[in-house]
């Protein structure tokens, strides 16, 4: 990590952070990681210790992760919104001291917190000598699991300098994707604006203020920015490129998209936080084929299912069996269907619905769904039926309200027009609640 440090050192002027209004430089960056570094040794934290850093974007916290990393210890980042609950996933991962920030991401306190875990994964990483981090899993599949990285192989993939940028980050500091993005945009020497409040109105406000280029979120987060018209409520026109990734795009959210932001760069990305984030093209004719690969990466598909081989691979889960087979290729239990050197990813294998034998993707019912009048958000799932295995049952949040027998009606018929009648719902639900995780994924359930 000296390496980014140095980096930070030759452009002290440049700005690094500006965290609610407030303007850090990459030499203020270099003084906080001395300092804390500093502070790390007088409490005699070693290389080796597990360190929990409860926060979310700042700084400070930043510059901790960076402070721990060089003294080569294993970082557990958990934000106070994190998938998992402390207490749980320190019974899987164990700590041995905890950094726990305020809800601004400035002060902190450190606290001696030893629970000891015997992991035969941990025990073999902490011979090679070298920083990690433990990350959890959504768990949307079961439990969440416990991914323990080589904190300096991941940081290694931003050693070449890119272009810099003016970049919101959007997924939380204790996703694979958070810590990818904040590494990425630093290493460039961009600037990061994060704030504390990121609901749509704060965050196009930000945008507007500090003309942000880059902006990075989830197809559930683009499909709330238009709803709530925020491209048109605030000055939007600094963006160059918006990326998309973590779930499936609907094709009606991408074209409704393409309308609003005519003339931004639309990328979707691809990435696990077991292999790293491949550096992804998407087809330049708006739809959702997409090319993904790069330097330290290969992908083949095996039944339709993507696998990927990475040099940015994952040691191992803690409390799971590794996903790799005996070759180093992981199973990403995405869904593919492929056009010479193009990929569609059509969903998790985990969330399609099976309808006597026969498959429905969510998404496809959810596309034909939100281009209906009234509908202001749909989830689509599957619910278990004693003749047909399963049926698919559409939850929708409606802009004005509307019999449910009248709604039904409505979304069958326009089902029936487009897809194969296994695909309407046999069920539809009116809601008020939000379908959207903590992290701004859709929830189908």
């Amino acid at each position: 990590m000296n390496w980014l440090i140095d980096r930070f050192r030759d452009h002290a002027e440049t700005v690094a952070f500006v965290h609610n209004g407030r303007k850090v430089s990459y030499g203020q960056v270099c003084g906080l990681v001395e300092g804390f570094g500093a502070e790390l040794a007088a409490r005699k934290i070693a290389a080796g210790q597990k360190v929990v850093v409860v926060g979310d974007y700042s700084p400070e916290v930043f510059c901790m992760l960076l402070a721990l990393a060089i003294q080569k210890c294993l970082v557990i980042p958990l934000s106070r919104q994190s998938v998992v609950e402390e207490d749980v996933a320190l019974q899987v991962c164990g700590s041995d001291w905890l950094v726990s920030f305020d809800e601004h991401g400035q002060s902190f306190e450190i606290v001696s917190k030893a629970i000891a875990v015997q992991n035969d994964l941990l025990d073999g990483f902490l011979t090679k000598g070298h920083a990690g981090l433990i990350l959890f899993s959504s768990g949307s599949t079961g439990a969440p699991k416990a991914i323990l990285h080589d904190f300096e192989r991941v940081a290694e993939k931003f050693h070449k300098q890119r272009s810099p940028l003016v970049t919101i980050p959007f997924l939380m500091i204790d996703h694979f994707g958070g810590i990818n993005t904040i590494l990425a945009i630093t290493s460039s020497l961009g600037t990061l604006v994060t704030i504390d409040d990121r609901s749509i109105p704060m965050l196009c406000s930000a945008i507007e203020t500090y003309k942000v280029e880059l902006l990075p979120v989830t197809p559930s987060f683009l499909n709330l920015l238009l709803l709530l018209r925020g491209h048109e409520t605030h000055d939007l026109s600094s963006l160059r490129r918006i990326t998309y990734g973590t779930e499936v795009m609907p094709q009606g959210t991408l074209d409704r998209l393409q309308k609003a932001f005519p003339g931004v760069v639309l990328q979707q990305t691809y990435g696990l936080s077991e292999v790293g984030v491949l550096h992804s093209q998407s087809r330049p004719d708006g739809s959702l084929w997409l090319r993904i690969g790069g330097q330290g990466f290969q992908t083949q598909v095996r039944e339709n299912i993507l696998w990927i081989k990475s040099d940015y691979r994952m040691e191992g889960y803690l409390n799971a069996k590794s996903g790799f087979d005996d070759d180093g290729w992981f199973n990403t239990q995405d869904e593919v269907i492929v056009d010479g050197e193009w990929f569609k990813i059509l969903g998790r294998v985990t969330d399609i619905i099976n309808v006597g034998g026969q498959k429905v993707y969510p998404v496809e019912v959810e596309n034909v769904i939100m281009g209906l009048d009234n509908i202001e958000d749909t989830a689509v799932f599957g619910e278990a039926h004693n003749i047909l295995g399963q049926i698919v049952v559409a939850k929708v949040r409606l802009r004005e309200p509307e019999e449910v027998d009248v709604l039904k009606k409505r979304i069958r018929a326009a089902c029936l027009a487009t897809l194969t009648s296994y695909k309407a719902p046999s069920k539809v639900i009116i809601s008020t609640e939000s379908f959207n995780s903590v992290r701004q994924k859709k929830v189908r359930k």
